[in-house]
């Protein structure tokens, strides 16, 4: 009876201690342990788990500074997320069924963890928010601040960040694993903003207090690197043999190696022997085969510095063919070969293609694939132009010969092609070359030299094509008896093997697979006139698109004059023949040439084009100014056609054509000016002048009405040919040609005011009040100042304006096409300051082409410009 009486006694203590309610010693101390050993203890264990997965996950980039944090992979995080989830069940409970014990606000503490490594950044923020003001336990609060510093960091909510820090900075008695913390985010809120000395004095600052020997090395690693970039190569060497110590992993002691080789010796060293027999010994080091590409890249950097240039770019071919344990790490060596022969050799079309290599390589989210992408953007266009004119010349050339001559042409280029794959082939059994390039993209590995037919790649080479002249390029077939097939002696039938059948070819291996057949090459030639024409409308359209992108992009003068001298000479009936005028005069100008035989040209040919008015006033005013005061002239203008005094009206219009040539009312005074010959002169001179416009000039809405103004000046043959007229252009003839309006309907204007074509020329517009236009008393030095740092190759202008009785504008001009003018807007909207400029105003700017900004100014409408920007280019 005393045994169970005892035993029911200590039962009734277990069951009356497991109420979550009652704070009794024997509550307490039973929740206290059950919710740190069975609930908080295995969720914290399960988060660390999957931050040891993000950790291994990573691959460490050390030819690149290291980020202080190791970055989150969301792909990692998915692959934990049964164990998140785990740990979100487990720290719950230890919330919800251990509510009086002390582990809970810790466990709340890991649920905000939990939701910050699954990217639930609001949910993270306020259960951290929440620690930190019903915490008791100061450690506690501490580390949740710290946790809370990272995540306003990671979503530069810098405000709230140097909040953080300003608070935590006030804060006494934050122990050694919270400082240690502290420091390093601190360090991470630097890199964010770009403040090298800040990382460097937080990083060193977090040495004093880590505990960690591989994270202490990892720190050592990057004050290394951050040293030797700032040319302190004594501090760098320091803290580079630092970071040996604590059993880092192999590949960080072999760049530590390395580079605290390089600041101490062999960036000093004149003994060149002895430094290339150090890198020799490195590659030669069996424990170093997946570096190798490393070490041959090393070596190509100091043989740089020689000046050896040939020797740099052999070792880079080298480099790339070498195994090596970082991809990214080949996307850095064809990054230098890009380099190397735009900086020395502007061999534009292989930098484009280097960078498309250097791309597989590289992931898109890495900051230096944008670097190479913005990079590519003018060299993709002229590669496409280039290689379109090789191509079209060609097939054009190709068309005027005889059918035998064009079966002999491509007949002697398939046997060449089978030359070269030979070649190749012979190429694989000799030792692996370093000579100048193989191949621009791709490098074959070396073969075996095996006297044995199907180890020998020459062999194996040479059979096949044997194979394929004489029988054709056949399909492999398991039921090989001849009495089971049907013999066709039609063309040979290709089928695309089963990829999930073992036995099937690699048809990329096959080198039959790159040689065509004569009579694919044959039927590429163009054979009608159609086809010939289109060729030939795509040349032009080349040969300006590259004139103009080597003049304002490249900046290569004498290419563009080549292209567009070009141009005009194969193309002289050419639409683009006034401009390519125009940008030969700006070329020879600029290289100080015979730019008056272009002026000459343009007014004996083009006598009424802008760009003539531009070449005979190259002093006038063209800017802002000279539009606002065009503008009004041309309203006068207007007037008196419209009040029947029509001289008065060509005078106005022909002085302002003198004084403001080339503003965006050039071809409204030209086409008013055309009205005012309608009145004036003969009905012939009328009608040449409006079909010399109608060729001449890009405004759509304009060349529309100049059509229609045309119509009544057709025979009924003519009128015949045409399809059936546009109603709303029919309407604004009517509007502005009165006389022309007989027997015409009413019609709606159904289409939109604004026009998309990214491929104009743009300007950037920042609108202001005259009192906020005051107060940004110093905005064209400051402009002056962020183009000259930002754009110091664009040739931006800057010039300022009336809009209407409210709003005043600056222009920055011009952008090429749209896309180089968003790119200004994204840089100008967070990276511009200056006094008295206004966030909103800022933000209020817009980029709009020149066509577009032409119907702006006549509706005055900012607000429904502003819409279309926000639809169109946002």
């Amino acid at each position: 009876m005393n045994k169970f009486s005892s035993f029911v006694f200590i039962f009734f203590i277990l069951i009356s201690a497991c109420s979550s309610e009652r704070d009794t010693f024997t509550n307490r101390t039973f929740h206290n342990l059950t919710s740190h050993y069975n609930a908080y203890y295995l969720a914290d264990l399960k988060i660390s788990n999957v931050e040891d997965m993000v950790r291994a996950d990573y691959k460490e980039d050390y030819t690149q500074v290291l980020p202080v944090f190791i970055p989150i992979d969301s792909a990692t995080i998915q692959a934990g997320v049964d164990t998140l989830q785990s740990a979100r069940e487990l720290a719950s409970k230890a919330v919800e069924w251990h509510r009086i014990s002390k582990w809970v606000d810790d466990s709340y503490y890991l649920l905000g963890k939990i939701d910050y490594l699954q990217a639930h950044f609001d949910d993270a923020q306020n259960t951290f928010k929440y620690v930190n003001v019903n915490s008791k336990d100061k450690d506690l609060r501490h580390q949740t601040l710290i946790s809370l510093l990272r995540l306003y960091v990671d979503q530069r909510e810098y405000e709230n960040a140097n909040f953080t820090i300003d608070y935590l900075s006030k804060e006494s008695g934050i122990n050694e694993e919270n400082r240690f913390e502290l420091y390093k985010t601190l360090a991470y809120y630097y890199e964010t903003r770009g403040d090298k000395n800040g990382v460097i004095g937080a990083l060193v600052k977090a040495l004093e207090y880590v505990q960690d020997k591989k994270e202490e090395s990892r720190i050592n690693f990057i004050l290394a690197q951050r040293y030797q970039r700032e040319g302190l190569d004594a501090l760098a060497h320091d803290f580079y043999m630092e970071a040996l110590d604590g059993n880092p992993p192999y590949e960080r002691s072999f760049f530590a190696q390395l580079y605290a080789q390089q600041v101490a010796e062999l960036n000093a060293s004149k003994d060149l022997k002895k430094v290339r027999k150090y890198y020799q010994d490195l590659y030669e080091d069996p424990k170093n085969n997946d570096l190798k590409d490393v070490v041959v890249y090393e070596m190509a950097l100091f043989e740089e510095k020689q000046g050896d240039i040939e020797k740099t770019i052999d070792l880079l071919h080298q480099a790339a063919k070498e195994p090596g344990s970082n991809p990214r790490q080949k996307g850095y060596i064809y990054q230098k070969l890009a380099s190397i022969n735009l900086d020395k050799f502007k061999d534009y079309r292989a930098t484009k293609y280097y960078l498309d290599s250097a791309l597989t390589y590289i992931k898109e989210t890495d900051p230096v694939a944008n670097q190479i992408q913005e990079q590519k953007e003018t060299l993709d266009q002229f590669v496409f132009h280039v290689e379109r004119i090789q191509s079209n010349d060609s097939l054009i050339s190709l068309s005027s010969l005889s059918v035998e001559e064009q079966t002999t042409i491509a007949e002697n280029f398939i046997a060449k092609e089978e030359e070269r794959l030979l070649a190749e082939a012979a190429a694989k059994e000799q030792p692996k070359s370093t000579s100048i390039f193989d191949n621009l993209l791709a490098f074959s590995d070396r073969g075996s030299g095996s006297t044995f037919y199907f180890d020998n790649a020459v062999a194996m080479q040479q059979g096949t094509i044997d194979f394929y002249r004489n029988w054709g390029n056949r399909e492999l077939q398991d039921n090989w008896r001849r009495s089971a097939a049907s013999f066709q002696t039609s063309q040979p039938r290709v089928d695309i093997a089963d990829q999930t059948d073992s036995t099937s070819v690699d048809e990329s291996s096959n080198p039959l697979n790159q040689l065509p057949d004569v009579e694919s090459l044959l039927a590429e030639i163009p054979s009608s006139e159609e086809e010939i024409s289109e060729l030939n409308h795509e040349l032009e359209e080349s040969y300006f698109a590259l004139g103009k992108l080597l003049y304002f992009d490249l900046e290569e003068i004498e290419q563009s004059i080549d292209n567009l001298e070009t141009l005009v000479r194969q193309y002289p009936e050419s639409s683009r023949k006034p401009e390519a005028y125009y940008l030969l005069y700006l070329a020879q100008k600029d290289r100080g040439g015979n730019f008056q035989q272009y002026v000459s040209r343009l007014n004996n040919e083009f006598p009424g084009s802008q760009y003539t008015y531009s070449v005979n006033n190259p002093d006038a005013a063209s800017g802002n100014l000279a539009y606002l005061a065009s503008s009004k002239r041309y309203e006068s203008a207007y007037e008196a056609y419209y009040d029947g005094n029509f001289n008065n009206a060509r005078t106005i219009i022909q002085q302002t054509l003198e004084e403001y040539p080339l503003t965006r009312n050039t071809e409204r005074l030209l086409l008013l000016d055309i009205m005012v010959t309608g009145k004036l002169e003969s009905r012939q001179s009328y009608r040449e002048k409006l079909e010399s416009y109608i060729q001449n000039s890009k405004d759509e809405e304009l060349k529309d009405l100049a059509r229609n103004m045309l119509l009544p000046l057709m025979s009924s043959e003519e009128l015949a040919l045409l399809n059936k007229q546009d109603s709303t252009a029919l309407d604004s003839a009517s509007t502005a040609n009165p006389d022309l309006a007989e027997n015409q309907g009413d019609s709606e204007t159904t289409e939109s005011p604004y026009k998309i074509n990214n491929e104009s020329t743009h300007i950037f517009v920042l609108v202001m009040t005259p009192e906020e236009m005051e107060n940004a008393a110093d905005l064209l030095g400051d402009l002056d100042r962020f183009h000259a740092e930002f754009f110091p190759k664009a040739r931006l202008r800057t010039g300022n304006m009336k809009m209407n009785r409210d709003n005043s504008i600056y222009i920055i001009s011009p952008f090429t096409n749209a896309e180089k003018a968003k790119e200004y807007y994204q840089l100008f909207v967070e990276d511009f300051e200056s006094e008295g400029l206004t966030d909103e105003i800022k933000i209020n700017s817009f980029a709009i082409s020149i066509e577009n900004f032409t119907q702006l100014n006549k509706t005055k409408n900012i607000e429904e410009y502003r819409t279309f920007f926000k639809s169109v280019y946002q």
